[in-house]
């Protein structure tokens, strides 16, 4: 087989960059059919082997109407440099050979591409790697310790989460002040594939020893959210993680097996409402699957639907790229572009949610027409000496000149019981005029919902009220508008309603 020129050269700039004064090329065919380069030297010690792919055969120019139209165009070298990452739109790779789509096929699922690229965009797509890399490295989990996938919806990620990791016969454990389709999600698929699930109080000092009562030996998730939605409690992951360490000793992973076989629960967090810029789950120890609904505040603008699972086990990340690839759905290109465009401004945004939301919440916490404020920066909050400590501001190991802000959620409780509590709360969300009445949050606008009429209806108001969260709750996302505008606005709402109920009616100026 001769030679090309290019590659006697490649190899004569090897041998004089390493000191080579002489050397002898010799190729021959592999017993896989493959090109093989021998380049011995000299020097008795030195010796070096190096494969060559065949060059890629290129696709005849194409000459009628027809084969013009299916045929596939690509422009120039050059392209890959622009500053932005592209969006790659296409459902499938070219491939070099056949053994190449074998190897492709036969690998053990993952998130992320090796050196043999991409096969099928169902099983893992260049924008859609890119931008989980991203979510990755604000993680704290650099490549070589762990990996991101992206779904095309936050529960898409929590079911897939679960999925990995469950089967019948199985015990899991959630608090009660989940989010609703989290709840919905376990109470009425889960239970029926025969696992069994118990709710616990999760917040403040009593979490930890309440998930260490409900530990049993069929125990495979341990699952927390926290800040809590929508009540804003916060739970101590740490000793959350702790418990289960000195219950069920510490994971010992083992790479190439299956994630049933671990004997250890998963310790799953439901991070969204804190978001990477405030609490790095998997800092802490014993945490094992960091979970966000990117739609909210990674994404920042309120135009698509995402969600992330980052760990640094590779049998979970073997499980959940698997029920990805079977049963829920990758990130699609378009928004994981939009995805990774909105984390480059979520250091900034972060920091201005926090500003504005502690001056809403002070007007709050002083309305006679409230009852009770949950912010994690406000004193009065029942876990208050939890959040310094979750809330890290964005700050690095070395920073200690960060604005210390608590995030951009608040919950308020409007006075009275029952249906005075209910229609007050209503009425407060209704007659806002700068704040949006929606549900979602973390966008650049502000918004409010009354969780007991909206998006917590699917939990029976039993679980509800014990969990802490109220008919009269309202929570609030707030935005990057001028925070006196938004205190305006909740303040003139509020100042509609008197303890006997709201019955003034709106008038709009």
């Amino acid at each position: 087989m001769m030679l090309s020129y290019s590659r006697v050269a490649f190899f004569s700039w090897i041998a004089s960059s390493v000191g080579i004064s002489a050397f002898h090329v010799g190729v021959h065919q592999s017993s896989s059919s493959r090109t093989v380069l021998n380049v011995a030297t000299n020097d008795n010690d030195i010796k070096v082997d190096a494969e060559i792919r065949p060059k890629k055969q290129s696709h005849a120019k194409p000459k009628s109407f027809a084969t013009k139209c299916a045929s596939l165009y690509h422009p120039n070298p050059g392209g890959e440099r622009g500053l932005a990452p592209p969006v790659y739109f296409g459902s499938t790779f070219l491939l070099d050979d056949a053994a190449q789509g074998a190897r492709l096929h036969e690998k053990r699922e993952q998130p992320y591409t090796d050196e043999d690229g991409f096969v099928y965009s169902r099983w893992g797509a260049p924008t859609n790697e890119a931008a989980a890399l991203q979510i990755a490295a604000l993680e704290g989990v650099d490549v070589n310790e762990g990996q991101c996938l992206l779904f095309n919806s936050g529960m898409s990620a929590i079911t897939s989460c679960l999925m990995a990791v469950l089967k019948a016969g199985d015990h899991a454990i959630f608090p009660f002040t989940v989010y609703g389709g989290t709840h919905e999600f376990v109470t009425e698929f889960a239970t029926q594939w025969g696992i069994e699930v118990t709710f616990v109080d999760a917040a403040g000092p009593d979490g930890p020893s309440n998930y260490r009562a409900a530990f049993r030996k069929n125990t495979k998730v341990v699952y927390t959210e926290t800040p809590a939605n929508p009540t804003m409690r916060l739970t101590d992951l740490e000793g959350v993680a702790k418990a289960v360490d000195e219950h069920y000793g510490i994971a010992e992973d083992v790479v190439g097996s299956s994630p049933h076989d671990r004997k250890r629960p998963w310790v799953m967090c439901d991070g969204t409402f804190a978001t990477p810029y405030h609490q790095r789950i998997l800092d802490i120890p014993g945490m094992d699957v960091s979970i966000h609904s990117a739609t909210k505040y990674l994404g920042g603008h309120s135009d698509i639907l995402a969600g992330s699972a980052t760990s640094r086990s590779e049998p979970f990340l073997h499980g959940c790229a698997k029920v990805q690839k079977l049963i829920t759905v990758p990130l699609n290109p378009m928004d994981s572009f939009l995805l990774a465009r909105g984390i480059r401004t979520l250091d900034v945004r972060m920091q201005r949610h926090g500003e504005n939301a502690l001056k809403v919440a002070k007007m709050l916490e002083e309305h006679p027409m409230v009852s009770a404020v949950y912010y994690p920066g406000l004193d009065s909050h029942p876990d208050r000496y939890l959040a310094d400590s979750i809330y890290r501001s964005g700050r690095d190991d070395d920073d200690d000149d960060a604005i210390q802000t608590y995030g951009g959620m608040i919950s308020f409780v409007t006075i009275g019981e029952d249906e005075d509590a209910l229609r007050r709360a209503r009425n407060v969300c209704e007659r806002l005029r700068v704040i949006n009445l929606a549900v979602s949050l973390g966008g650049v606008e502000s918004l409010c919902e009354h969780p007991a009429s909206m998006t917590h209806t699917m939990i029976p108001r039993e679980q509800r009220l014990a969990g802490g969260l109220p008919d009269g709750l309202i929570r609030i996302s707030v935005g990057l508008e001028k925070a006196s505008d938004l205190v305006e606005d909740l303040k003139a709402s509020l100042d509609l309603c008197d303890e006997d109920g709201c019955d003034v009616p709106f008038e709009d100026e």
